[in-house]
């Protein structure tokens, strides 16, 4: 007996140590043969396509996966977001593939990489796939955090290369597009660590999303900023001809389409150097984008003015569509701001019934609106990453329920029996 516990003894004591190196490192294996079955999603003219069948990405945005799947104590987070959202019926994720110098940096200085944010990254996936939810994955934005444009002129300043250090050059120095081209590069050919597939091999991904709400003030003609997608477009597509791409345009029009420029919200839209056609006629842009924020475009309007401009800018832009550009539309951010003097939880549910409503009605139709995306999500305990869009849906029973019966109705229009099946219990019979 004393024997036996004496063996017995050390042997408890290394599966404990190999349970907590587990949980804590979650550096484990999952060869691809043993992750559920996905097949990468296609266009066909203005339809998304999945198994032959027309697809509708509804989803949401969480920008902060890959940053929580850092640390051992909130990686947790990342899982519980996805179940979420599976329950409410949604399908893919818009989350940020990019922090450019800062903390918990990706990419620490140009081309260089922090292995274990990369593998923060690849846990992302891996639980995406897991719960049968895709990602669109941004690769850079056009704001300062997490480093965005700003840190990569930074850096070409600090090397004594950069040409300017107006934050616009990062659409236009060569040596900063080298630096972008890089990173690009290091992701799109990223070996997953649990995995061992490629992110270009991997059908999780739905599509890339080459930055995140461009603008380039220094050239309203929009010439500067169209040539810089025409030239990151194709050199992503000359490595990865799997997966869609697209821009997480404003969709604001620009000067070459003067005759909408009055459905813009005010008359400086027309002037960032943005041009929604324009840049969307981009051959390598496999749909559009755009997104919904009159609350934060407007100086002064009523609640009422507010939702008639959704009204006039979905509408416009799902015709854009349809009839010009010939590609899906996804609506890739909307919301409505808690500090919107005119906000009540009533007037945010209704912003959300009216985008909700002309999808569904795009859906049934057949035409070219293909998804909305919410901003957005958070979990408890993740206060300090709010914003005045976010919510954590499972303490918003109302916003839950509205977005899960849309998520049914989708699902009809689709006959997608599975996703029915997932979505809670009795909601799209109620």
């Amino acid at each position: 007996m004393s024997r036996s516990n004496g063996m017995l003894y050390p042997v408890i004591g290394f599966a404990s140590c190999v349970i907590l190196m587990y949980m804590s490192l979650g550096n484990f294996s999952i060869p691809a043969s043993k992750q559920p079955e996905m097949s990468f999603v296609t266009v066909s003219e203005t339809q998304f396509m999945l198994d032959g069948k027309t697809f509708y990405p509804n989803g949401w945005n969480s920008w902060w996966l890959m940053d929580q799947a850092v640390e051992d104590e909130s990686r947790y987070r990342v899982r519980n977001i996805f179940q979420i959202g599976v329950k409410m019926g949604l399908s893919v994720c818009r989350t940020w593939a990019f922090n450019d110098g800062a903390y918990n940096a990706l990419q620490i200085s140009p081309g260089k990489f922090d292995e274990r944010v990369f593998k923060a990254l690849d846990h992302v996936i891996v639980e995406a796939r897991r719960n049968g939810v895709r990602l669109i994955l941004t690769l850079v934005d056009n704001l300062q955090a997490f480093g965005g444009k700003t840190q990569y002129v930074k850096w070409a300043w600090e090397e004594g290369v950069g040409v300017s250090a107006s934050n616009d050059s990062f659409f236009y120095d060569p040596t900063i597009r080298t630096y972008f081209k890089q990173y690009v590069k290091a992701v799109l050919t990223r070996k997953n660590s649990f995995t061992g597939v490629e992110y270009r091999n991997d059908p999780t991904i739905f599509a890339w999303e080459l930055m995140n709400e461009p603008r380039c003030m220094t050239d309203p003609s929009g010439d500067t900023l169209q040539d810089w997608i025409e030239e990151m477009s194709s050199y992503i597509k000359a490595i990865d001809k799997n997966h869609l791409l697209t821009m997480g345009m404003e969709g604001f029009y620009g000067p070459t389409t003067p005759e909408k420029l009055n459905v813009n919200p005010e008359e400086w839209a027309g002037n960032l150097g943005t041009d929604y056609i324009r840049n969307f006629k981009t051959p390598n842009m496999d749909f559009a984008s755009f997104h919904v924020y009159p609350d934060h475009w407007f100086k002064d309007q009523t609640v009422e003015d507010q939702l008639a401009f959704v009204r006039k800018w979905v509408s416009s832009h799902i015709d854009d569509g349809e009839k010009i550009l010939k590609k899906p539309v996804l609506i890739s951010e909307f919301g409505m701001s808690n500090l919107n003097k005119f906000y009540t939880q009533t007037n945010r549910e209704q912003n959300y019934k009216i985008i909700f409503d002309l999808m569904h009605r795009s859906a049934r139709k057949k035409k070219s609106g293909a998804g909305a995306f919410i901003w957005q999500f958070l979990v408890k305990g993740m206060e300090a990453y709010g914003d005045d869009f976010g919510f954590i849906p499972t303490e918003n029973p109302s916003l839950y329920k509205l977005i899960a019966k849309h998520s049914c109705k989708l699902a009809l229009v689709q006959q997608n029996e599975v996703l029915l099946k997932r979505i809670s219990k009795g909601i799209c019979q109620s």
